[in-house]
């Protein structure tokens, strides 16, 4: 671990100076796994619509890091015991709780890996890194598993009010340039407290909650599944399919050996070992888009012309409808592109095919966001508040989409 007296800080927009707590963190920071969350983009490929949308995983990690330690000392001043190891290790949970999370963050979550979430994998990460510093993330370890004793520390890592949520929201809104998605995070910490074990917000920031909320929704809907970024995100997963298709029919496919690696082998929950792992802790955004560059003149016509389609952002035609789409208007589209191309049924379903979104700002079977009242009663913040729109935030809202080749010009 570094020793130096040197002053360690990052200059971040949002916050300004963010200090490095202890050499553990440093340490942590400095490993190969934690800097490859530079190559790691935050919002996948957003910036296909929001120019600006370029941050990381790097950037929201240390925001999360800091927004912690301002709710540790926040905490710590109402009384809440929280002693040093456990500051440390609610640092070290919310600093690593993003790091498995694989190229282009959500967009190829189920497309590189089977039925492996992020969040498994930043757990093998961070027992990979536990063993490597001598078991000092044991309780972060438990704290981010919810496994640690007292409960609110885990309700700060992963929650419907946590650090991880107030710096993305923040965060995204600021690179995006999306004003309805500013929070006050400031406000939100400091109305926190802990009530038998939970966390909960103080009446006076019932406001800043119902804002928060509402913020979230605005930025699922405008940003997150904004219909040009799902186009981007299923182009994406598409082009991996029909490489990993190729390979598997013995079609040399050229990339990378740590994508290859992915492409060859089909892996899933239980075959990440610590050999696995450090194949995939080389995979990144680079690695992706320098394969999608190559494949725009593979001789397969699926797969250079998604690529071409990509890399030109010349995508295909999203409609976005509150109903289910129409069998009639998929199959007339469908026969249209195989019929001109001469294409089977399974390589045009890669170009017309429709699916579903779902958003839901406020879940009521996830942890709750608990008042506490000024009579000291807990109240669930959809209850507690007379915003009229809380309640109707808790629903599902589902959307239906169905993509297709508006034109020839894309496949020329």
């Amino acid at each position: 671990m570094t020793n130096s007296k040197k002053l360690k800080i990052f200059n971040d927009p949002i916050y300004g100076f963010i200090g490095i707590p202890d050499p553990l963190i440093f340490s942590l920071i400095e490993h190969p796994y934690f800097q490859r969350l530079r190559r790691i983009s935050q919002m996948g490929l957003s910036y296909l619509v929001y120019p600006g949308a370029h941050h990381t995983r790097f950037h929201h990690a240390l925001g999360s890091m800091h927004l912690m330690e301002k709710a540790i000392q926040i905490l710590r001043f109402k009384g809440v015991e929280i002693n040093d190891e456990e500051s440390q290790a609610l640092l070290c949970a919310i600093l690593l709780h993003d790091i498995g999370h694989g190229p282009f963050s959500h967009a190829m979550e189920h497309s590189i890996v089977e039925g492996t979430s992020h969040e498994h994998i930043s757990l093998l990460f961070m027992r990979a890194l536990n063993d490597k510093f001598n078991g000092s993330l044991t309780m972060a370890i438990e704290i981010f598993q919810g496994k640690y004793q007292k409960k609110f520390m885990n309700q700060l890592v992963s929650s419907q009010l946590d650090m991880d949520r107030l710096d993305y929201l923040k965060r995204d809104s600021f690179y995006t340039g999306v004003a309805e998605g500013n929070i006050n995070a400031d406000r939100l910490i400091t109305m926190l407290n802990v009530i038998d074990g939970n966390l909960v917000v103080e009446e006076k920031g019932i406001y800043s909650v119902e804002k928060f909320l509402m913020a979230r929704r605005f930025m699922y809907w405008q940003v997150y599944l904004h219909k040009t970024g799902i186009v981007g995100e299923q182009l994406l997963n598409r082009i991996l399919q029909r490489a990993k298709q190729l390979t598997n029919d013995g079609v040399n496919v050229n990339c990378g050996e740590s994508l290859l690696f992915f492409l060859k082998n089909s892996i899933g929950k239980d075959d990440f070992n610590l050999e696995v792992l450090n194949v995939f802790a080389q995979l990144d955004d680079i690695d992706i888009l320098a394969a999608i560059k190559k494949w725009q003149t593979h001789d397969d016509f699926v797969l250079s012309r998604l690529c071409k389609m990509l890399i030109n952002r010349r995508l295909l035609h999203i409609k976005l409808k509150n109903k289910p789409i129409e069998n009639v208007k998929i199959e007339k589209h469908f026969k249209n592109l195989k019929k001109k191309y001469g294409l089977s049924d399974t390589e045009t379903e890669y170009f017309v095919f429709s699916g579903s979104i779902e958003n839901r700002a406020y879940d009521l079977n996830r942890q709750n966001i608990n008042i506490l009242k000024k009579d000291r009663k807990i109240v669930d913040v959809a209850k507690a508040s007379d915003h009229l729109n809380l309640k109707a935030l808790s629903k599902t809202v589902t959307k239906y989409y169905f993509c297709y080749p508006k034109s020839q010009i894309i496949f020329d």
